[in-house]
């Protein structure tokens, strides 16, 4: 692969290209779509800078609803005008294209941010950031949330791909999600146990928007779980970079056994530059994007060190980076994961109309911790 540098990094440029991209979002559909949704709904919106790759372009549309009316509300948007959607949470794991998404790109800051805790259960909103969370549930005496503190996704992104870390996951604690289903227009609760939970993963279908989650600890030492919680910190810090990236981008082949960081290593990729995106030096599963930087520079590193792997190990493999409208790039063979969203490959889990919930405010902490 040969390096280059990154493109020129010129104003001028970048307002030619923006103002470009987000023509293709000016046909009377996504106007009246917008109409459509009334006063949560805003026009072309840059929904890349919302990423921790901070690259990438707009959303035709971003909505902020405000309750679960607002989703079904969405819900038939998209039915009437044959518009794709995707949430946006805290970007953690996510690439949008340059040329942005012409969808809904939701927002559920407005009515998911909040959180309450009930003995040793805890149901949280699904835009509340994770390392927040571990926090407040360690300063409330319990344990088996502290690995969540270096993983800077949100609840609902964390349901989603079974996120983990240090020993633990999701499904360790989860109970039930509170989601609304966009294809049927539904809202119910579900059991952790018809998910579809695995290693990073699930078989939750991107029309299917976690609203809350119901978790489930133990009683803690909160003095040994604060402890745990700053070492989890310390060791991100030492071993995984900052600035723009998505964290791991590939999911490790044989959980425990086998890194993809180690394959990646294993076929000298660890530095790899390509345009404005790069193989970190401190963790081969991590690709770095740079300001003024390109998403088809990162998702085309993606695709070259996966090819590579994959020739001279004979692994193949599966990307953890949820691709916004990439429309006719497919960086993940799994079947299971949606390059396209909106069209769902997979049919999601089955729902049937149950109970919503209600959850209590979550403040801005001062959580920390690297990407996951």
């Amino acid at each position: 692969m040969t390096a280059h540098s990154a493109a020129p990094n010129s104003t001028s440029s970048r307002s030619r290209s923006s103002r470009s991209r987000s023509s293709r979002f000016d046909d009377a559909r996504f106007i009246d779509a917008a109409a459509d949704l009334g006063p949560i709904a805003t026009r072309i919106v840059p929904i890349g800078v919302l990423t921790t790759y901070r690259v990438g372009g707009s959303a035709a549309i971003m909505a902020r609803p405000r309750s679960v009316d607002d989703l079904l509300a969405i819900a038939a948007t998209m039915r009437r005008f044959e518009l794709p959607a995707v949430v946006i949470g805290r970007g953690s794991n996510m690439l949008v294209a340059d040329a942005g998404f012409g969808g809904i790109a939701i927002s559920l800051a407005d009515m998911a941010a909040d959180h309450r805790i009930e003995d040793a259960d805890v149901v949280a909103g699904a835009s509340v950031a994770l390392p927040q969370l571990a926090r407040r549930v360690v300063a409330a005496g319990l344990t088996g949330f502290e690995w969540a503190v270096g993983v800077p996704g949100s609840v609902g992104g964390a349901v989603r791909m079974n996120a983990g870390g240090h020993g633990s996951d999701m499904s360790a604690c989860l109970v039930d999600i509170a989601i609304v289903d966009l294809h049927i227009a539904v809202s119910c609760r579900l059991a952790a146990s018809r998910l579809g939970l695995r290693f990073r993963g699930s078989d939750l279908a991107d029309h299917q928007v976690v609203v809350d989650a119901r978790l489930r600890f133990a009683p803690g030492d909160r003095s040994l779980s604060e402890a745990e919680l700053n070492e989890i910190v310390r060791w991100r810090r030492e071993h995984q970079p900052g600035g723009q990236n998505a964290g791991s981008v590939f999911v490790n082949p044989i959980p425990g056994e086998l890194s993809a960081g180690e394959l990646i290593d294993r076929v000298g990729l660890r530095g790899t530059v390509l345009g404005s995106a790069s193989v970190s030096d401190k963790h081969a599963n991590f690709i770095q994007g740079s300001n003024g930087g390109s998403a088809a520079d990162v998702v085309a590193l993606i695709e070259s060190v996966r090819a590579r792997v994959a020739a001279e190990t004979g692994f193949v493999l599966r990307s953890e980076v949820r691709l916004v409208g990439f429309d006719d790039v497919e960086v993940d063979v799994n079947p299971g994961v949606d390059v396209n969203p909106g069209v769902d490959v997979n049919p999601g889990v089955d729902v049937n109309p149950g109970v919503d919930a209600t959850v209590g405010r979550v403040d801005e902490g001062d959580g920390t911790g690297g990407p996951a």
